[in-house]
């Protein structure tokens, strides 16, 4: 009788240790499958609050531990530095909040560190001086300070930016195939145009943006990225690896973008999925590493807003609102000025 309760309590106990391993076995399954953007950024937090806790150890010993001081000093130094150097490396994959929090923190070590040698450094002693040795050489005039560089004129930007393009137009119908030119793949460049409708197949290496009024720009695939600066009442259609808006107000943007979109100083924009079409257009997006849609038309970092919260400057374009899928295909090559 008992070797028969033995083996039952014996598979009763494997039962239960079958069912822990299955819920190990979950449990694990279910953080492998955990957004793989969070897991970087938690890592960074966690070696963040080790290497700030260790700076802040560092300081407090300077200040608890006089006969240290200066071996506590130089400790604090290089813990600040550490930290520093892991915000530096992980700045890339960061978003902005976390990035700015860490700098801050950075920031304000760095100068508890700067106080702290100040007090610990040992004044000089008070002496008098021997006024005849002092007046052998009698005071002089102070060095004239530099006087600052005259104010340089600002370049004009027309003829900074890059590329070819279409410039300085109002009120045309702009077209270029991008695959026939000779300028193929490269820079292309799109500044003070007014009342202007855009038209670009194929693809090139970066694009630049400058000054726009009530435009409306299609563009193919930018396998490298997109600049645009100081634009208003527009809409752009474009697909790129990466997109940075500056002075952008009431302008639509229908993007395909690899990551995702920064805006800074932007009022009234507002962001929809890519809506281009053209013959080829398949190809020149899977050439430029753009096939798949990652979603990050939706995803986007306002630089000068801090909070954890949703920017005001951005919004989403609500779907009834959205343009249909726009086919320029038929659109034929001119650059007709009206």
């Amino acid at each position: 009788m008992e070797p028969e309760l033995d083996s039952t309590k014996a598979a009763a106990g494997n039962r239960k240790h079958l069912a822990m391993l299955e819920r190990l076995s979950k449990r694990t399954a279910a953080s492998s499958a955990a957004s793989p953007e969070a897991s970087p950024v938690a890592a960074f937090l966690s070696r963040f609050a080790a290497a700030k806790a260790a700076a802040e150890s560092a300081l407090s010993a300077c200040r608890s531990s006089p006969d240290g001081a200066a071996a506590s000093l130089a400790a604090a130094s290089s813990a600040v530095d550490d930290l520093e150097r892991l915000v530096a490396e992980a700045s890339h994959s960061l978003p902005p909040y976390e990035l700015r929090s860490a700098l801050a923190a950075v920031s304000d070590l760095r100068a508890a560190h700067k106080l702290a040698a100040s007090e610990i450094r040992p004044k000089k002693s008070f002496s008098f001086r021997n006024k005849s040795k002092a007046t052998k050489n009698p005071p002089q005039d102070p060095p004239a300070l530099p006087q600052p560089p005259p104010e340089q004129p600002k370049p004009n930007p027309d003829a900074i930016l890059p590329g070819f393009g279409f410039r300085s137009r109002n009120g045309a119908t702009l077209v270029k195939d991008l695959r026939a030119a000779n300028e193929k793949d490269g820079d292309f460049t799109l500044a003070d145009l007014v009342s202007c409708e855009v038209y670009l197949k194929g693809k090139c290496r970066a694009l630049y943006i400058h000054k726009l009024r009530d435009c409306r720009v299609y563009i193919g695939p930018v396998f490298g990225s997109v600049l645009i600066e100081d634009v208003e009442r527009c809409t752009f259609v474009m697909a790129a690896h990466q997109i940075r808006i500056h002075e952008a107000r009431e302008t639509d943007f229908y993007l395909r973008v690899r990551s995702r979109p920064i805006i800074e100083d932007c009022s009234g924009v507002r962001f929809a999925p890519h809506a281009l079409k053209y013959e080829g257009i398949e190809d020149d997006l899977r050439d430029s590493g753009l096939a798949e849609d990652t979603g990050n038309w939706a995803n986007v970092d306002d630089f000068k807003w801090l909070r954890a919260v949703q920017s005001p400057n951005w919004c989403l374009v609500p779907e009834e609102e959205r343009l249909p899928i726009v086919d320029i295909s038929e659109v034929q090559e001119r650059e007709d000025c009206k």
